[in-house]
């Protein structure tokens, strides 16, 4: 018998989430069938997208939505024999039965078997995970990115932001971020960032915008909205392309953001914006891991991780990254 601890979705959220919409609970686990699998987490992220996506995936009582990377300790699918690792999104648990395949079993995909020794299979989460691929995906499939073209990344110091900005140099183009806080500039400074501002400091975003970059912007990495999204589309040039992600600067609104219409801009300036979800490339996942291995392995990525043990901790170290507070993936170790 196998007994699992879980952190449920107590009541959704209303406006920032608080440590009392979730609670702690365990339950006992079904013996396997023929092609179940018993994983165990050894880490788990958290991810913005946990708050924003809350009220479409779960219901009030289930357990809360996430992805970790978890050891296969028992199997009857001889595709995850036992001692393999896997990423899957079963959800803030310390323990889970994934049944035979079919419409209902979680997403789960094995570690890469080039994996090295000497890189933590954490950052399978994180820089080598679903964060590193939406940097890369939207570098090279949305906005198709030249080399010696000039790209503009909000949140850059997130785990998002921080890859896409390296990745944007390795491509031999120029990147200027945006981060909250003089210690996340000056990180973007270390991974290369050619300039970056701390955009609660600047008197105007505007002209933070122009000053790092009179030429403008080629492309835009946009993962925050509000107030920002429309400075930057007056500093595109024409033709610029924009990859869209995410919208941090709202998630925990309660009455939602009305930015000023930015038709003008989008007509004169004739921009491309495009929204996309990690998943559309999941077929090029493993050789993208890969690829993101070796530039790592040559140096060229570097990674930052806050990681926080005890899964009693998931939803303290939830709200901590909703802030903005500490520098790096945010993840916890069981």
């Amino acid at each position: 018998m196998v007994k699992a601890k879980t952190w449920i979705l107590k009541k959704h959220f209303d406006g920032f989430p608080k440590e009392s919409n979730f609670e702690l609970k365990e339950e006992v686990l079904p013996e396997l069938q023929d092609g179940d699998v018993l994983v165990e987490a050894v880490y788990l992220s958290l991810d913005p997208y946990m708050k924003s996506l809350s009220k479409m995936w779960i219901k009030e009582g289930d357990v809360q939505y996430g992805t970790q990377l978890a050891k296969v300790v028992k199997s009857k699918d001889p595709a995850f024999p036992e001692g393999c690792y896997v990423v899957a999104n079963c959800g803030w648990r310390t323990h889970s039965v994934i049944t035979a395949k079919g419409p209902a079993r979680p997403i789960m995909t094995r570690i890469v078997s080039e994996w090295p020794s000497d890189i933590s299979m954490s950052l399978a989460l994180g820089s080598l995970g679903m964060p590193g691929l939406t940097g890369l995906y939207g570098l090279e499939e949305v906005c198709k990115i030249q080399s010696g073209e000039t790209i503009l990344v909000s949140a850059a110091a997130g785990a998002v932001g921080a890859m896409v900005g390296q990745i944007c140099k390795i491509k031999g183009c120029k990147v200027v971020g945006s981060a909250g806080g003089d210690d996340k500039v000056a990180y973007l400074k270390e991974l290369g960032f050619d300039q970056a501002f701390n955009y609660k400091t600047v008197p105007s975003l505007e002209e933070a915008l122009k000053n790092a970059s009179p030429e403008g912007y080629d492309c835009y990495f946009e993962s925050v909205g509000g107030p920002f999204f429309t400075a930057a589309l007056k500093n595109m040039k024409p033709g610029g392309r924009i990859a869209v992600c995410g919208a941090i600067a709202t998630y925990n609104d309660t009455t939602p953001q009305m930015c000023p219409y930015p038709h003008h801009e989008i007509i004169t300036r004739q921009l491309k914006i495009e929204g996309f979800m990690v998943s559309s490339w999941q077929h090029k996942d493993e050789e993208s891991v890969k690829r993101m291995l070796k530039w790592m392995k040559e140096g060229k990525l570097k990674a930052k991780e806050v990681v926080t043990v005890g899964f009693e901790n998931m939803p303290a170290v939830f709200i901590r990254m909703l802030k903005g507070d500490g520098l790096g993936k945010a993840i916890v170790k069981v």
